[in-house]
């Protein structure tokens, strides 16, 4: 191999090593994903510069910035590093295709369907689940997952989006902060603590359009889960729109009451979704057909939001 072939092709190590202190901006946090010392990462990036002739990194005594030049690499080896581990993901998927990594989001997961995954691991013994929580986009490959359950819109990049379920959200609050707040007409919520959820973040706006209200809508706390914000509502700090099916429990032994009697669906739906490149493997098959026949199979899933807001 010549000289200039040798520049043009750097080792898979210090590419792995730029890669990870792009992203990290730390050598130290660089190494700890590596699991390499803080002065090998050093080493590998010492040597990457010196083949190229380039400094990638500004370094100071506090971090680690790209330099321009380091910019413009990390734009053009950055989707072939990407690609390089959805291509070694898929071959090691073929060898353990009956492992299927899962993203769940926490309270669908807990709530909906992990008290549904005794049958499907009945029909499918063969196949190993692993769930990790995620709220919003990731990198699939990056985050080595094939697929998720997503609250949102079809806009996953480079991914199919399979529509599972809509839901139905309405107000809820705790009884007791009912009884010393009356609402009586819509425009009562306007002067309430409302509660938003950050996968959800134009919800009020959206219900309140819904029944006809107009003018700004107060911004109260700000919650990245539900479990969280259900738990402030029982403790009767405010008022949240909640998906009625989710909180089936608390609304049936009083914890929770709806504020007011309207409910609408959300304009956000449940999909699954997976990268194209492992749309076809057997397992992510097997689920997403399990997983539409649970959806078809189950009761009224409106059931719980007819009995909550009559």
């Amino acid at each position: 191999m010549t000289t200039l072939s040798r520049r043009l092709l750097p080792s898979t190590s210090a590419l792995a090593a730029f890669d990870a202190v792009a992203r990290y901006g730390s050598f130290s946090e660089a190494a700890e994903e590596l699991s390499l010392t803080q002065g090998a990462i050093s080493r590998q990036i010492n040597g990457l510069e010196e083949l190229l002739g380039v400094v990638l990194f500004e370094r100071t005594s506090r971090r680690v910035a790209l330099s321009e030049a380091g910019q413009k690499y990390l734009q053009a080896v950055g989707p072939a590093l990407a690609a390089i581990r959805a291509a070694s993901l898929q071959l090691m998927s073929q060898t353990k295709a009956t492992t299927l990594n899962l993203a769940l989001l926490p309270t669908f997961g807990t709530r909906w369907l992990i008290p549904r995954i005794p049958r499907f691991v009945a029909k499918h013994p063969d196949i190993t689940l692993n769930f990790s929580t995620r709220i919003g986009q990731f990198d699939f490959a990056r985050e080595q997952l094939d697929a998720a359950i997503h609250i949102g819109q079809p806009d996953w990049p480079n991914a199919d989006c399979t529509y599972l379920m809509g839901e139905t959200v309405a107000p809820v609050c705790s009884p007791g902060f009912l009884n010393a707040h009356p609402i009586q007409v819509p425009e009562d919520l306007l002067r309430l603590p409302l509660f938003t959820m950050a996968s959800r973040p134009g919800a009020w706006d959206y219900w309140f359009k819904s029944i006809g209200v107009s003018g700004p809508v107060p911004h109260g706390m700000r919650f990245e889960q539900f479990s969280n914000v259900s738990q402030a509502c029982i403790a009767g700090l405010g008022v949240a729109l909640m998906p009625l099916f989710l909180i089936g429990a608390e609304l049936e032994s009083g914890q929770l009451v709806v504020a007011y009697p309207h409910s609408v669906k959300s304009p956000s739906n449940y999909y699954f979704v997976t990268p194209r490149d492992r749309a076809h493997l057997p397992a992510v098959q097997a689920f997403l057909s399990w997983l539409l026949d649970e959806i078809r199979d189950q009761q009224d899933p409106h059931a719980i939001e007819l009995m909550a807001i009559s």
